[in-house]
């Protein structure tokens, strides 16, 4: 055993001392209790550093709690000791060496302590043929570091002996099963063989899809007895649904449902019921086809592109990722690469674009100190400290160094050893963010557009205090709807963070072209000759805004002025302008016989844009507003109730008020809105809150009638933001003081549980007390000044942009294929293709799919 202060840089720590077995066990025996043997459920980090990218490869190696397992970097382990106390840690440090070769050109590669590492992932970045590894593991004790060197089972106690053995043995916490063998394990329904289905003439279209009960357009799911298409539940992030396809099988016992818009040619989503699990349906494109869906033509490949397709695709990923251009490898802070984890391309390109935005760098990576100091004891399962450790790992330059002169004399010799470059994997962030989630959290392709949603929604239910980077991107849409027979009008608005942009087909510059290509490509095809070069449909920009701008019809509109179904237009215009405008274009969709397809087209997107002419105007003279009734809606459930009539307190739908809190709504008015419109979900929820925002109890508790006054009895009447007098009582009741109560919830919009993580991560707010009253005080006097309840925060201003990023997405489908990023930088472009980062040459600006813009000061 030895001491080693060198090992932190200290002086004065290179002696070594030998101690006998029992001097050993008495310098562990302080310290038996806090050692754990991991058991089964126990996630054991021995590659990964929870604040940094350190690993056992890094120069300073990596230190493994013997109690959490969560491992740390050298600049990070001091502050996990003194924040838990936790005295013993295993050292893992991995030498990599170049092989020394003997006449005969060299061995194969040597590893020594092979037992050590079983789990440890090598690097990739190095060639095995031309490196060998030497492993070391060693027990270190804080705070005077000494040293037990492993395997050491002579003079350790058998439990720590065992201990060491289960870490140094155990896998990797997000090691998972290959998603097509994942896939092969789940069980084929006992109801797949006999399902019935009702020949009601039900056809299911390509697109449109709307729950049934609800109105609700996301995670929708197709019924397989009799067509009916209805939502899903919610999920943690407040996406999802209202748990229509659930009560319609409570309701008559279809058991079989599929997910719409998740269908291939060799999967889908198919869930059971009375099963409770997601199964198999080995006469799933049957069931499908007796609704119209055609699966089995639905041809792919496995990289998602067609075979009659494949000499066209090739030509949109070379031109995309700029193949066959000789890119200069970029480095250091904000030239960072992220490692392709499989079908991760879609994380990595989103926050390569988000980490380029000043106010997200400021919110992460400027508050590191604080983050990191406050984080919860487990920071892996934090996602503020996680975004902070991704931000600072892109941003730092610390994990991307240009090779040392004498590497790069080496690689011109040998012309084999390409340049590598370093990144970092961000599967400890992906982990997190896509947990519970049942797209995200698989190894299969998604949609960034979808991604870059979840994650706002996710920035948006962590904020750090009252600071929101997100709200750079929120912005107001006006919707004006006007019923065709009575010419009346009503106006609306809505929280949006990405304006979604119309591929303007008809409007191609290029017909001619486009039609002698279709010719000369069947004919090739028919011939069996090789296929003609790709001609892309030329759509102008300005096409896309027009369509964008122009009304639409409104499917089912319910008139109030007739109070009848009716004819009715909208039209959409920007409330208010963002910081950042977020563009995407809509290139995917089914065609009439169910085969996705993606709109390979080229769109001329402005460097410049200027979008002030699409700014709201709202109620113009000579127009009549609808009036203000709503439609008689019936819930058809088994005790036919009316929408309208009393539900139970406690019967509220939490999640969807904690969704309406979030957009900035009072937490008492999103109470309300769920409550009058019958829990029947956010959407319906927040046009009430439209319409009724303007009154002077906006803000006010919900009174009952015949439940005996307010919901949130005690709370203060008219507060914007006012906890609920019985939670603080709760909290206060745990020992914590009243300002510290008030303060956590007002900070996490009355969440309980998210409050007390607040108060644990924010221990300096403990005897601020004075900040505290000064806000309870201010916000009384807001009250009694101002009776308009404060709406979402915007950041309104000129609509004049300038372009400075965009994610491009190769395939045929938002389930296949490749994105890469680009981002101007220092006034040039840079393309992030995972790990790689270059200076662009050619940036194709024209073949995006997201767009992000930053505004013009005026």
């Amino acid at each position: 055993m030895q001491r080693r202060g060198a090992l932190f840089g200290m002086p004065g720590g290179s002696g070594n001392r030998k101690m006998a077995a029992g001097d050993i066990g008495e310098l562990l025996v302080p310290h038996m209790p806090t050692i754990r043997v991991p058991r089964s459920g126990d996630r054991v980090y021995k590659n990964e550093c929870a604040f940094s990218y350190d690993s056992p490869n890094s120069e300073g190696g990596l230190y493994v709690c013997m109690n959490t397992f969560l491992a740390f970097g050298r600049e990070h382990v001091e502050r996990h000791f003194r924040k838990t106390g936790q005295s013993v840690y295993m050292y893992l440090k991995r030498h990599v060496r170049e092989k020394v070769r003997g006449a005969s050109g060299g061995a194969l590669p040597k590893r020594r302590n092979s037992k050590i590492f079983l789990d440890l992932d090598t690097d990739d970045d190095l060639n095995s043929d031309d490196y060998e590894y030497e492993d070391e593991a060693k027990l270190v004790i804080f705070p005077d570091h000494y040293e037990i060197a492993l395997p050491n089972i002579e003079e350790l106690p058998a439990l720590v002996t065992i201990a060491c053995d289960a870490v140094l043995s155990s896998k990797s916490p997000y090691r998972k099963q290959d998603p097509d063998t994942w896939e092969n394990e789940l069980p084929v329904s006992k109801y797949a063989n006999n399902l019935t289905q009702l020949d009601n003439g039900v056809r299911i279209p390509p697109s449109g899809w709307k729950c049934a009960r609800c109105d609700l357009r996301e995670n929708l799911w197709l019924n397989l007895t009799d067509g009916s298409v209805l939502c899903g539940k919610w999920f943690f992030d407040s996406s999802g649904g209202n748990g229509h396809a659930l009560e319609h099988y409570r309701d008559l016992g279809y058991p079989l449902a599929v997910k719409l818009g998740a269908i291939t040619p060799d999967r889908a989503d198919v869930y059971s019921f009375p099963e409770e699990e997601p199964v198999l349906d080995p006469h799933l494109a049957k069931h499908l086809a007796h609704f119209g869906i055609d699966m089995l033509h639905m041809h792919g490949t496995e990289n998602g592109l067609q075979d009659n397709d494949s000499q066209p695709r090739i030509s949109e990923w070379e031109v995309i990722q700029e193949t066959g251009t000789k890119l200069k490898p970029m480095y250091g802070p904000g030239y960072t690469g992220l490692k392709n984890l499989g079908n991760s391309c879609y994380l990595s390109s989103v926050m390569q674009a988000i980490f380029s935005i000043p106010e997200f760098q400021r919110a992460y990576v400027g508050n590191l100190p604080r983050i990191f100091d406050y984080s919860p004891l487990d920071p892996t399962q934090d996602f503020n400290t996680q975004m902070t450790k991704l931000g600072h790992g892109l941003l730092s330059g610390q994990y991307s160094k240009p090779p040392m002169k004498s590497e790069l004399i080496e690689q011109v010799m040998k012309e084999e050893h390409k340049p590598q470059q370093n990144g970092i994997s961000p599967r400890m962030f992906k982990a997190f963010v896509s947990k519970s989630h049942p797209e995200f959290s698989s190894n299969r392709q998604q949609d960034a557009q979808e991604f870059f949603l979840h994650l706002v929604n996710l920035v948006e239910r962590n904020r750090i205090g009252s600071e929101n980077p997100s709200d750079v991107f929120r912005f107001l849409v006006e919707e004006r709807i006007q019923c065709c027979q009575t010419r009346k009008v009503r106006y609306t608005e809505r929280v949006d963070y990405l304006m979604q942009l119309p591929v303007a087909m008809e409007a191609a510059t290029n017909k001619d072209e486009l039609i002698a290509y279709e010719l000369t490509r069947r004919e090739a095809e028919a011939n069996r000759r090789p296929l003609p070069e790709l001609v892309r449909a030329k759509i102008p920009f300005s096409a896309c805004l027009q369509a964008f701008s122009e009304p639409e019809n409104v499917d089912d509109f319910w008139s109030s002025a007739l109070q009848a179904k009716s004819a009715g237009v909208k039209t959409s215009r920007f409330a208010s302008f963002p910081e950042y405008l977020v563009v995407q274009i809509k290139k995917f969709t089914f065609g009439l016989d169910w085969v996705p397809k993606k709109f390979d087209v080229s769109i001329d997107m402005p460097d410049l844009l200027d979008i002030n002419h699409l700014r709201a105007r709202g109620l113009q003279p000579g127009e009549e507003e609808l009036p203000d009734i709503s439609p008689p809606v019936v819930i058809p459930d088994s005790k036919d109730r009316l929408m309208n009539q009393l539900i139970d307190p406690s019967d509220i739908d939490e999640s969807s008020v904690m969704q309406l809190a979030e957009m900035g709504f009072p937490l008492e008015a999103c109470r309300k809105a769920v409550y009058f419109t019958g829990n029947m979900g956010a959407e319906v929820a927040f046009n009430w809150i439209i319409v009724h925002m303007e009154e002077p109890d906006f803000a006010e508790p919900l009174t009952m009638p015949g439940y005996g006054g307010a919901a949130s009895a005690g709370a203060s009447a008219g507060l914007d933001n006012q906890p609920p007098e019985e939670t603080v009582a709760l909290i206060t009741s745990m020992g914590f003081h009243r300002n510290q109560a008030l303060q956590a919830l007002r900070a996490t919009n009355s969440n309980l549980e998210r409050a007390l993580d607040w108060i644990f991560s924010h221990p300096e707010f403990e005897e601020d007390s004075d900040f505290v009253i000064e806000m309870e005080n201010n916000a009384n006097a807001n009250i009694i000044s101002e009776a308009k309840p404060e709406g979402p925060r915007v950041k309104d201003g000129s609509g004049m942009y300038e372009l400075f990023a965009f994610i491009s997405h190769m395939g045929t489908s938002t389930m296949s294929g490749h994105y890469v990023c680009h981002i101007k930088k220092e006034g040039r472009w840079v393309i992030y293709n995972d790990h790689k980062v270059c200076a662009s040459e050619r940036p194709p600006k024209d073949l995006g799919y997201m767009y992000f813009y930053r505004r013009i000061p005026s």
